[in-house]
C-alpha cells in the first residue's frame, strides 16, 4: 500500500476516516431538508431526530490540532433559501413556549418562546458551514469550527428541537 502524502495540516486521527465519512454522511442527512424543497422521506421525524442525535454524539469525539492558517469566510450566500425549504419539509412545525433561566425555579412568569422552523434552519446553516470548511479549508479548520459553533450555537438548536418534537409527538 503506497503512503499517504503528507497533508498541509495535521490532526489527530478520529479514528480517521471512518468517523469522517460518518460526521460528514449525517451532516447530509441533516442539511438535505434545507437545501431541497418538498423531500418525501420515509419516518422523516424519526430520521431527522435520529440524526440529530447522531451529530450530538459525534461532537464527543472532536478530536484535532488547530490549524492556524486563515482562511476565507464562508459564503451563505450561495445556498438556497434554507429557511423555506425547512417549511416545505416540516410544514407542522412551529413556535413552542421555553424556560428562560432553568435555575429560577420559583419564576413561573417568565417564558420565552422557540421556533422549530428557526431551530432546524440554524442547525442546517452550522452544518453546512462545517461541511464547507473540512472540505474546503482543512479537516483540522472544519473540526474546530464545529467545536467552536456546535458549544455557542448548534447545541441548544438541537437540545430545543429534540424537545420539541418530543413534546409534539408523545
Amino acid at each position: 500500500m503506497p503512503a499517504r502524502p503528507p497533508s498541509r495540516n495535521r490532526y489527530v486521527p478520529y479514528e480517521c476516516d471512518t468517523k469522517m465519512t460518518e460526521l460528514i454522511a449525517t451532516i447530509d442527512d441533516i442539511v438535505k431538508f434545507g437545501l431541497q424543497p418538498n423531500l418525501t422521506v420515509p419516518d422523516r421525524d424519526k430520521a431527522l431526530e435520529r440524526s440529530l442525535i447522531k451529530i450530538y454524539s459525534l461532537f464527543f469525539n472532536i478530536n484535532y490540532e488547530f490549524d492556524n492558517t486563515d482562511y476565507p469566510d464562508f459564503n451563505k450566500s450561495d445556498l438556497p433559501n434554507v429557511r423555506h425549504n425547512v417549511e416545505t419539509n416540516f410544514p407542522e412545525f412551529g413556535f413552542y413556549k421555553t424556560v428562560l433561566d432553568y435555575d429560577d425555579i420559583d419564576n413561573l412568569k417568565e417564558c420565552g418562546i422557540g421556533d422549530a422552523i428557526d431551530d432546524l434552519t440554524g442547525i442546517i446553516n452550522d452544518l453546512l458551514e462545517i461541511k464547507s470548511r473540512i472540505k474546503n479549508n482543512s479537516l483540522a479548520g472544519g473540526l474546530w469550527f464545529f467545536e467552536l459553533i456546535f458549544k455557542s450555537h448548534t447545541q441548544q438548536h438541537i437540545l430545543d428541537l429534540l424537545n420539541y418534537m418530543k413534546q409534539k409527538n408523545g
